[in-house]
């Protein structure tokens, strides 16, 4: 959170990336400007605005590196995206993110699935991801997002020791952070408390982000144990929208709406307005007419006992 020392908590928007990613339809280039730029209004400080992958793979992505060069004339925004690659992550650092994020799979099978590489491969290309950022753009951030961390709908079971030990790996390679997501929504409270303590415990400072899918209904009991164990920044997509295409029944990020209210309510500072998240809901509404959003406040609203922390 060092750019965004006015908040306890960093919410971190993904919708732009992993919600669309999940939508078949492709959302207008000029629209999706106007959604990252009414998700900056309502105050979040940092948006993965896309992924740098083939958009034979995936359409809805082929626009990301005009969306990087908007995004980034937004004041107090940090542009963030997600690389599976050298080349995207080449193509993203040009483009001019801040940081990048590389999906790092504990399960084998579900690397293969989703970016076809063995873990030996993995670890091969995040050593020249970093080699490349190290030499060509020192002052990009880059983050291995440990995936199908709790859970694998392929594999099946994933054993923590193996999170840490991929964990250390991600250190010992040179990335500036190590976040752990809940892919498949399998987490529970009792394991997200106890796996970010040992992260924290194994990494020191690289500890990092934590992204939990809804799939089951634990997303916010899942943050309240992450708070617990000291995570300071959290994955959220506008609406609930997304998931892994590349994982079986990987439905549903937590709602960006729900958890400001949810944070706010217990006192601390997100520098988030609800109000201006649900006019960007009706942005993606236009963008996508039809398409399921997921929340509670945006349909019972925040109560008149609400009030943003740190505010009177």
């Amino acid at each position: 959170m060092s750019h965004n020392s006015n908040i306890d908590i960093l919410i971190s928007e993904v919708g732009p990336r992993d919600g669309l990613q999940s939508v078949s339809a492709v959302m207008p280039t000029d629209l999706k400007k106007q959604w990252v730029s009414d998700l900056a209004s309502a105050g979040l400080k940092e948006i993965e605005v896309g992924s740098f992958v083939s958009p034979k793979l995936l359409p809805q992505m082929a626009d990301t590196g005009e969306l990087v060069g908007y995004a980034r004339t937004l004041p107090d925004l940090f542009v963030t995206a997600l690389v599976p690659n050298l080349r995207g992550a080449e193509t993203a650092f040009k483009a001019g993110v801040q940081k990048v994020t590389i999906p790092v799979s504990v399960s084998e099978p579900h690397s293969l699935a989703n970016v076809n590489k063995t873990h030996n491969q993995i670890f091969a290309e995040v050593g020249k991801i970093i080699a490349f950022r190290n030499e060509y753009y020192p002052g990009v951030e880059v983050e291995a997002g440990l995936s199908t961390v709790f859970g694998c709908t392929i594999q099946g079971v994933v054993h923590e020791d193996d999170v840490i030990s991929m964990a250390s790996m991600m250190a010992e390679l040179g990335v500036n952070e190590v976040g752990l997501a809940d892919t498949v929504g399998y987490g529970t409270p009792v394991q997200v408390k106890r796996l970010f303590l040992r992260l924290k415990e194994e990494v020191g400072e690289l500890a990092g982000s934590a992204h939990f899918h809804n799939t089951r209904g634990q997303g916010l009991a899942n943050v309240l144990a992450a708070l617990d164990a000291g995570v300071t920044t959290f994955d959220a997509s506008l609406g609930g929208i997304g998931g892994c295409p590349y994982a079986p029944g990987a439905s549903g990020n937590i709602v960006t709406e729900d958890l400001v209210y949810l944070l706010e309510s217990m006192g601390l500072r997100t520098g988030v307005n609800i109000d201006r998240l649900l006019m960007a809901r009706e942005t993606l509404k236009r963008g996508f007419p039809g398409e399921p959003l997921y929340g509670f406040i945006p349909d019972a609203g925040v109560g008149k006992n609400f009030h943003y922390a740190g505010r009177k």
